[in-house]
């Protein structure tokens, strides 16, 4: 569906983050009529700008989605909504929970709401698999946010608009991920910190999540979480990664690089879930992943296979990606290369 865009009218709700940026690169390839770039960060929507200037069909618009107005007049004559807009860092959520709950539950109403009432054809939130048996704020928020896409999908009645969700894992190189975190703490001190050595988590690359989101939108029914079948690493050995490569670039022996092990912070879980037991019982496995249909809507239908395990899928349980699997993921998507290091930084 490579003209699916084509002169159709696009919102993209957060769309100055790492997912929005590259979901408005993709859309804008298939000569959509209008883009609509909505976030309140007025500063990353100049720079966006002057680095999209050659393209004439988007439009920037200052808004917070915790504004049910600003969203309702953003989504006007709206064909496809992506809503990428989030509260993300979890110690920011433990300790603002409210904000949070604002943002992340509110937010998602409201953008619920306004996609009922301008008529949008389809609306796609974006998850975590920190909403699988939440251990904290940021986790509960996204996982009371799917429920509103699920039961918003029930409640539209005869209204035409199509709501689904996409679960991610942690997203290598997004900005506030833990690359780009070791490879500024190695230039300002020469060192890392580490939670714990044994974590494990879910990975998935800025592209791999994009396709995910295009796909949702592509292929939604209607109430669905779709869910990519992604690698899992060890927390470990990606810190190891890294400090191999900085070494190579600074010219120093890897050893001299030190790991700090600081245990896990306030709400922060050894490992994560990306399918609870529930919904591995009713999902559909295809070949790149797995679409979990609406408890509530039976007219989902999909050509797969249904799932015939019977516990969660967790990255607890997962074999992870050998370091070299991991390091050639890291290189291929230039995690690792082009990372700027300043030897002043290193105390040599």
């Amino acid at each position: 569906m490579d003209n699916f865009f084509y002169q159709k009218k696009i919102l993209i709700i957060g769309g100055t983050g790492t997912i929005g940026q590259s979901l408005l690169r993709h859309i804008l390839s298939q000569s959509p009529t209008v883009v609509r770039v909505f976030s309140r960060d007025e500063h990353k929507q100049f720079e966006l700008q002057q680095a999209m200037r050659e393209f004439g069909n988007i439009r920037y618009l200052i808004g917070d989605v915790r504004d049910y107005d600003r969203v309702l007049r953003a989504m006007q004559d709206i064909d496809y909504v992506f809503h990428v807009a989030a509260m993300k860092h979890v110690p920011a959520c433990e300790y603002n929970p409210f904000e949070a709950v604002q943002t992340n539950i509110i937010g998602t109403q409201n953008v619920i709401r306004a996609s009922l009432e301008c008529g949008v054809r389809k609306t796609i939130f974006t998850s975590t698999d920190k909403a699988i048996a939440p251990s904290n704020t940021y986790g509960a928020s996204k996982l009371m946010a799917e429920r509103l896409i699920q039961a918003g999908q029930y409640q539209a009645g005869a209204g035409k608009t199509i709501f689904a969700a996409v679960r991610f894992g942690n997203v290598m190189g997004s900005r506030g991920s833990v690359i780009p975190l070791f490879q500024q703490q190695i230039a300002e001190r020469g060192g890392i910190t580490l939670t714990r050595r044994d974590m494990t988590r879910f990975m998935m690359t800025k592209q791999q999540a994009t396709e995910l989101t295009i796909k949702a939108m592509e292929r939604a029914q209607g109430g669905e979480v779709f869910v990519l079948k992604m690698p899992v690493i060890r927390l470990s050995e990606l810190a190891d990664c890294i400090i191999e490569a900085s070494a190579r670039q600074l010219g120093i022996p890897a050893k001299r690089i030190q790991i700090e092990e600081i245990g896990l912070r306030p709400g922060e879980k050894m490992y994560e879930e990306l399918l609870t037991e529930e919904e591995y019982s009713r999902a559909i496995e295809l070949e790149d992943m797995f679409v979990v249909p609406s408890a509530f809507i039976q007219r989902n239908k999909y050509e797969g296979e249904r799932v015939t395990r019977t516990d969660s899928y967790s990255s607890h349980d997962a074999l992870p990606i050998t370091k070299e699997e991991l390091r050639e993921m890291l290189l291929s998507n230039r995690l690792i290369e082009h990372a700027p290091i300043m030897k002043a930084g290193v105390g040599l």
